[in-house]
């Protein structure tokens, strides 16, 4: 269209693909696509071009937004009063606290919320009793906003559901309130690692709460299959979906064995992934997720119905040091999670890795989706990423993946059974080590903590709370009334190992841990000296690297005062320094005249460790730092040589 105007490609030749690798092939000094190749965690590769020929058929096999198989999402719909919903946790153990900052929100544009229970205050709201119930829920419209449950140190979850279905009688008619119950037995099994009474008697209450909950509240969504723990533990994006299939299928078997009757399942159910920060990737998953659903559904001689599918930010990526710039992780992974179709969207915190969010953290959680929302429109297109070979290819690649590991579950005998030989955790721990490795190696970088650290960086606020619940179980008269026709038969404990969640910064945060410490204790910031060679031209690309890699573990740069012209300059500004290491920084012809002398000067003011930025080799030169190595064995070497305690 610009052409018809403007003809500004006229004066170009026609480019093909054929010149454009060409030009790749000239760029890279004779290397070909696959330099610029790289594997996902899953070993799928993503590739730098994605062509028409890289997808089945061009003629779109996946339906519409809005249609059967639901592949696509839901339809746009401009007069919806939201996109998606956009829903925020609460986990103040105070529930009067609790209560006010969830009527704040609501004014200011959060449409529905999930409550963090644990009855002792630890792990959320200390919610035990009808009473904490009703205090932390006062003035909360159920039928306007959705109210949904997080039981976390709760269980499966049927006590608390019991408790907001109480709460629920005596507001209002009980068809309009908009409840999710998220009761959850293989989650805690996930979570947890174990289930008191055994997973069948678990599932039996389940089949018959939902049963009654359904009953009472025909809006109310009661079940949940969750994949957060799988991801959270360091698992890789198959494996999370793998997970998430096996999971509604080993919960469809079981509740089925009780009684209950599938059919229904997939309206009750609502199921929940991570989203990262990585949103092509992201996007691609959860466009994979709805592939799997329906080809679960088919396979099961279900009718295929929409997932209902909650996307939550991912709580691995989020970093202590340099919190500010979790705010950029969110916002990646609430765009993924918007473009991506996203039914609701729970965005975390970005100061919750310090502790309990407060304001500030609720605030922005709600703005960015909020902006995402109404200023990017990103919720006005339906499925934008649809048609995108990029996305639709990795999209594929990545079900089939996770078909694999759904069948690899399902052959270990489903997913209780997995998680209790210990199977699923053992290839997820297995993911975890790589992704580990590469993060150490900076090949997977942390903005603000491998790379770019602050030293000093802005204090991050976070909540202050001294409250105390001093319960230690649900124990409320009307709720054992309101479950007493449930089933109580008890079995052996289901144990099994807890998929234990990580930070991708432990290692680094580790490091940054140990010398605020010795900061803290002998009142000196640890430190290198940055010893130059030659002019600034030539070595300052390599001292910002050093300098970098150094704060990434604390240790502060030093620089002389004037630039050394000798090795005798370079060893007196080493004294001056009052530092116990240096790192030598030059371009790689003048090490071949200049790294040795210099090193052994070094040495010879007193240096314990020389470090040189580059592969260059001479016999006083302890330790190489170049891209690629291992930058926590560096750091960590680097503090034992500057006495930094473990």
């Amino acid at each position: 269209m610009a052409d018809g105007f403007l003809s500004l490609s006229s004066d170009f030749d026609t480019a093909t693909e054929a010149d454009w690798l060409a030009a790749v092939e000239k760029a890279l000094k004779g290397g070909g696509l696959d330099r610029l190749t790289r594997k996902s965690d899953d070993g799928i590769a993503i590739r730098p071009l994605y062509r028409e020929s890289d997808f089945p058929s061009a003629s779109d096999p996946l339906g519409a937004p809005g249609d059967a198989p639901f592949l696509r999402g839901p339809k746009a719909e401009p007069d919806k009063y939201l996109p998606w919903d956009i829903r925020q946790a609460f986990a103040h153990p105070d529930p009067a606290v609790t209560n006010a900052e969830i009527l704040r929100d609501l004014e200011r544009g959060v449409s529905s919320i999930e409550l963090s229970v644990d009855c002792t205050g630890k792990d959320g709201c200390a919610i035990h009793d009808a009473g904490t119930m009703a205090a932390t829920l006062e003035g909360v419209r159920a039928d306007i906003a959705p109210i949904a449950l997080d039981h976390r140190g709760m269980g499966s979850g049927t006590s608390v559901a019991g408790l907001l279905a109480l709460w629920g009688e005596e507001r209002g008619d009980p068809k309009d309130l908009q409840f999710h119950f998220n009761i959850d037995p293989l989650g805690l099994l996930m979570r947890k690692g174990v289930i008191e009474g055994g997973v069948d008697a678990a599932f039996v209450r389940t089949a018959e709460l939902s049963r009654l909950l359904c009953l009472r509240y025909p809006k109310a969504k009661t079940l949940r299959v969750d994949a957060r723990p799988v991801h959270e533990a360091g698992g890789s994006e198959a494996q999370e979906l793998g997970a998430l299939m096996a999971h509604a299928v080993d919960t469809m078997r079981r509740l089925a064995g009780a009684g209950y009757d599938i059919k229904v399942f997939p309206r009750q159910v609502i199921f929940t992934l991570a989203t990262g920060g990585n949103y092509g990737l992201e996007i691609a998953k959860l466009k994979a997720a709805r592939r799997l659903w329906a080809r679960v559904q088919e396979a099961m001689e279900l009718e295929v119905e929409p997932m209902l599918l909650q996307a939550v930010s991912s709580a691995r990526m989020l970093t202590r040091y340099d919190s500010w710039v979790n705010m950029l992780r969110n916002t990646a992974a609430c765009f993924a999670a918007s473009v991506g179709g996203a039914d609701i969207v729970s965005v975390r915190a970005f100061n919750e890795a310090l502790g309990l969010p407060e304001e500030l953290g609720r605030r922005m959680a709600r703005n960015t989706q909020i902006i995402a929302m109404e200023e990017s429109g990103l919720g006005r297109v339906a499925d934008p990423a649809g048609g995108a070979w990029f996305e639709e290819t990795l999209a594929t690649d990545l079900a089939e993946a996770a078909w694999k590991e759904f069948q690899t579950i399902e052959s270990e005998g489903g997913l209780a059974e997995s998680l209790v030989a210990g199977k699923l955790q053992d290839r997820i721990a297995a993911v975890r080590e790589d992704r580990y490795k590469a993060i150490a190696k900076r090949k997977v970088p942390l903005t603000g903590v491998s790379e770019f650290p602050l030293i000093d960086g802005a204090e991050v606020p976070i909540a202050e709370t001294s409250y105390t619940s001093g319960a230690s179980r649900v124990s409320d008269e009307g709720l054992r009334s309101f479950l007493k026709g449930l089933p109580d038969k008890q079995g052996a404990d289901t144990k099994a190992d807890a998929l234990t969640p990580i930070h991708l910064a432990r290692d680094f945060e580790t490091l940054r841990d140990r010398a605020a410490a010795h900061e803290a204790a002998k009142g000196v910031q640890p430190s290198i000296f940055i010893a130059t060679l030659g002019p600034l031209a030539e070595h300052n690309a390599r001292v910002d690297f050093a300098r970098n890699l150094f704060a990434a573990g604390g240790i502060e740069g030093k620089d002389a005062a004037a630039l050394p012209k000798s090795p005798a300059e370079l060893a007196d500004a080493f004294k001056t320094s009052d530092c116990r290491i240096a790192v030598l920084c030059g371009a790689d012809k003048r090490y071949e005249e200049e790294a040795e002398p210099a090193a052994k000067a070094l040495k010879d003011a007193g240096a314990q460790r020389v470090f040189l930025a580059g592969k260059f080799d001479a016999p006083s030169v302890d330790t190489n730092l170049y891209m690629g190595c291992d930058v926590v064995d560096v750091l960590d070497l680097a503090q034992a040589e500057l006495g930094v305690a473990k």
